[in-house]
């Protein structure tokens, strides 16, 4: 059997196509019956066609619609021929967004104004009355410019996501991923605030760094703190840092986290373990921007932008009074989720791949791809482990790996059958019994890194030992 796919050529699911999506078009004059000839004009050619009858009204749709061009008039108050009206509402529009074309119109054309309109910003530019055949193909000439503008934006941020060194690789290819993608699309180049939701093991953490590959402090570090596995005493030292004296052994002054990040950004993760106390103080430091060190009474300037990440329903927290409602409002300026690897099983066997090429090439193991029945299981076994327990698998089964494909029996997953009973049968709790078993056993018992596989804690991970008797 030939390998299944070569990692390098895995690439992210495109958007909606663009051409299926109807045009839109806003015109805008003070005349009612130019613009239902527009209207008449551009509805039969595939154009969706809104209208407006003064530059107030222009401004109001630009705030609530996007549109692919602008047919606007110069002039709107009676009598007048100046065309200043419309050069002004011009220059708003263009300083709005630049990128969508505006065509000019007025019945009183001249050189002059002509060239005053294309100074400010004008795509084209149309005397009244038309000529049907010129406004349709200067439109149909400016909307397709417009959309391959577009369009490239759209593929340089996906090369970007897929392609930025220093970071793990984001492969996205399923349905149920697309939303996930085009949030992070649109949002990894601002400073928002992002809070990423999602079970252990769906890759939250490879989200936070395409995240910050996306965005303009790309140059400066991404500094990652697990919250949870912070020691409680340790945690305002930890993030904040100490001076010299601050207690006991603090025998040197400490830079924390916070002033690590600066320029960059913090990426603070189970962020839903945050004892009440601390996140007062958590909730001090975002209100504020700045950082007192433990012992010193002078702050600190940051400037950080924080990705925070949980498994945790926050806001279920919010009300038990467990979680700030305030600190969650500062943490999720932009909240988004990472489907579980079940909800996604289209790119298990992209995954797989993946992590197929990177472990066969670290052991230096001939292993190419997967014989058929191995594929069809790791298609239907359930991963309550998700991406990390799918990671996991393979890097064992390169290492069990006889031949050239991985088999069946390599996974080591039919184990996990009891009786026939798929995993899907189980109870939640019966479950995460199992993946803390297989865990412990991976770990030959050593909790620290039994708890960084399954991305608790070592307290959160006793306290799960006691419940499951284990």
């Amino acid at each position: 059997m030939q390998p299944f796919a070569k990692s390098e050529e895995i690439l992210t699911a495109t958007a909606l196509n663009s051409s299926k999506v109807r045009p839109r078009i806003l015109a805008a004059d003070d005349q009612q019956h130019v613009l239902e000839a527009i209207d008449l004009l551009l509805r039969p050619q595939g154009y969706e066609v809104e209208t407006a009858r003064s530059p107030a009204l222009v401004r109001e749709a630009l705030t609530t619609g996007s549109y692919d061009a602008l047919l606007i008039d110069l002039n709107y108050t009676r009598d007048t021929t100046s065309g200043r009206e419309g050069l002004d509402l011009l220059s708003e529009v263009v300083a709005m967004d630049n990128t969508t074309p505006v065509i000019v119109m007025t019945a009183w054309a001249n050189i002059d104004l002509a060239v005053e309109a294309m100074r400010c910003g004008a795509r084209d530019f149309l005397q009244k009355p038309w000529e049907n055949e010129r406004l349709l193909v200067i439109l149909r000439t400016q909307v397709e410019l417009h959309r391959a503008l577009r369009e490239a934006e759209r593929l340089a941020a996906q090369n970007r996501l897929l392609q930025t060194e220093g970071r793990p690789q984001f492969i996205a290819t399923g349905p149920a991923m697309q939303p996930l993608l085009g949030a992070m699309t649109r949002v990894g180049p601002s400073d928002a605030n992002v809070l990423i939701t999602g079970e252990h093991g769906t890759g939250k953490e490879v989200v936070a760094h395409t995240l910050h590959a996306l965005s303009a402090r790309a140059s400066r570090p991404m500094i990652a703190v697990n919250t949870g596995a912070v020691p409680e005493g340790l945690f305002e030292s930890e993030l904040f840092g100490h001076v010299k004296g601050a207690f006991t052994d603090a025998r040197s002054d400490r830079i924390g986290r916070f002033e690590l990040a600066d320029g960059g950004t913090i990426f603070l993760d189970e962020i839903g373990n945050v004892p009440m106390h601390q996140q007062a103080k958590l909730l001090r430091v975002l209100e504020a921007g700045e950082v007192e060190r433990v012992g010193s009474s002078r702050p600190r300037r940051i400037d950080v932008r924080v990705i925070s990440a949980t498994n945790i329903n926050l806001r279920a927290a919010c009300t038990s009074g467990q979680f700030r409602e305030d600190l969650l409002f500062r943490l999720n300026t932009v909240e988004m989720h990472v489907p579980a690897l079940r909800e996604r099983r289209e790119d298990i066997p992209v995954l797989a791949v993946h992590f197929l090429s990177r472990y066969a090439s670290r052991y230096r193991r001939p292993v190419q791809g997967f014989e058929a029945s191995a594929l069809q299981l790791l298609m239907q076994y359930s991963w309550p482990g998700n991406v990390r327990e799918l990671e996991h698998t393979l890097e064992r089964a390169v290492l069990m790996c006889r031949g050239t494909e991985i088999e069946r029996a390599d996974l080591g997953l039919d184990s996990l059958r009891q009786h026939g009973q798929n995993l899907e049968d189980l109870s939640l709790e019966s479950v995460e019994a199992i993946l803390i078993r297989k865990a412990l056993q991976r770990s030959h018992g050593n909790i620290s890194q039994a708890a960084e596989v399954l991305g608790l804690s070592r307290g959160a991970l006793y306290r799960r030992m006691e419940k499951y008797g284990l």
